[in-house]
């Protein structure tokens, strides 16, 4: 009678940049095993994100391999920042504000593979002061095992609850979906749409073609900044960095047959726009806009009604709206996601002060000027 044995993990731990996109191949097929239902940590959009983002950090990526294959990574990156005036080492996840979700990649066995990331990073516990997970989602075993582990050890922890991300479970029909909706929201479209008939016909655009996402780009950004964005400086266009994220990132999907730009056409001409993805029968829709010009018409009302019509008739099963729980997307769903961030604390003197400062201090700082 043969008795199985068990493989030691292998880990090990990416710093440049050459080997990182070596990993492309086996990051991306760790990925599809472990069956994660969005695009945000395929090895393009973390490389893209490296690429715009990365400057100021140091790739610090935690591979776990068992039997030659990848069954963990931990996308992660060092860096030297200022938190509350303190200047502290950080680990961090590699994501900003430009990342919807993140998290370690894990294939199999999730309670022993994030065991062994824990065990590299505890191993190196004299070389960081906190370490920072951001945007996990709460159902996700990397937030429970982490905090065990860690906690475990005598280390202090702290979650602070990010943004409840509004999406939309495409069940049964159009018909059925669209008469279960509220009467005087259903009215509203339909006014919104006969304003627009008079200044010619509402029609959905969709862009997935590589020569055509590369010239739909301009008016994607120009969309996207028109109004407030502009006015504030939170425009794609507004910063060099984020622009260089979502042109980069508009050409590597591309090749990789996911990466969508929604438009509201009305008389040939583009006044509303969704940039997003088609990934595993899910429409994601990261960046939004519309031309101020047509704002009493709602065009990105009318958008998101025949997208979602066309996302019925195309067999998608989800549209996920994704970013901050906001009024115009709780009008087509009540359904969200939440999302937190993890900080670990090591034992330097710094980490018990920040960890101080961050979920004692601060929160009666704020009770206080409330």
């Amino acid at each position: 009678m043969l008795t199985a044995v068990a493989t030691t993990p292998h880990v090990e731990t990416v710093r440049t940049y050459d080997a990182f996109v070596a990993l492309e191949r086996e990051w991306n097929d760790a990925v599809d095993r472990a069956q994660i239902p969005h695009p945000f940590l395929r090895h393009e959009w973390i490389r893209t994100w490296w690429d715009a983002f990365g400057a100021k950090h140091e790739l610090h990526i935690i591979v776990v391999r068992t039997d030659g294959r990848i069954t963990g990574i931990a996308p992660l990156m060092r860096e030297s920042a200022t938190v509350y005036g303190l200047p502290v080492r950080r680990l961090s996840l590699m994501a900003n504000d430009h990342t919807p979700r993140i998290d370690f990649v894990i294939t199999g066995d999730a309670e022993g593979t994030i065991s062994t990331i824990w065990s590299v990073l505890e191993q190196e516990l004299d070389q960081w002061d906190v370490l920072q997970l951001t945007q996990l989602p709460r159902t996700s075993p990397t937030l429970a095992t982490m905090t065990r582990l860690a906690s475990a050890q005598g280390l202090t922890t702290g979650t602070w609850a990010s943004n409840n991300s509004p999406y939309l479970e495409l069940r049964g029909t159009w018909e059925e979906y669209w008469n279960g909706l509220p009467a005087k929201f259903r009215s509203n479209v339909r006014n919104r749409m006969s304003r627009l008939v008079k200044l010619g016909e509402p029609t959905l655009e969709v862009v997935e073609a590589p020569d055509a996402i590369e010239a739909a780009c301009a008016d994607a950004w120009r969309l996207e900044k028109s109004g407030w964005k502009e006015d504030e400086g939170t425009s794609i266009t507004s910063d060099p960095a984020v622009e260089r994220f979502y042109t980069l990132l508009a050409q590597r999907a591309t090749e990789c047959g996911w990466l969508r730009i929604l438009f509201l056409n009305v008389g040939g001409t583009r006044i509303a726009v969704s940039y997003g993805a088609c990934y595993d029968d899910r429409l994601f829709l990261f960046k939004t806009g519309y031309d101020r010009e047509f704002h009493q018409c709602s065009p990105f009302k009318v958008l998101t009604y025949l997208a979602t019509q066309d996302a019925y008739a195309s067999g998608l099963r989800e549209i996920d709206f994704l970013g901050d729980t906001e009024p115009w997307k709780q009008e087509w769903t009540d359904a969200a996601r939440a999302h937190d961030w993890l900080f670990v604390f090591s034992n330097s003197r710094r980490a018990r002060l920040l960890h101080s400062i961050k979920f004692q201090m601060a929160p009666e700082l704020r009770k206080w000027r409330a």
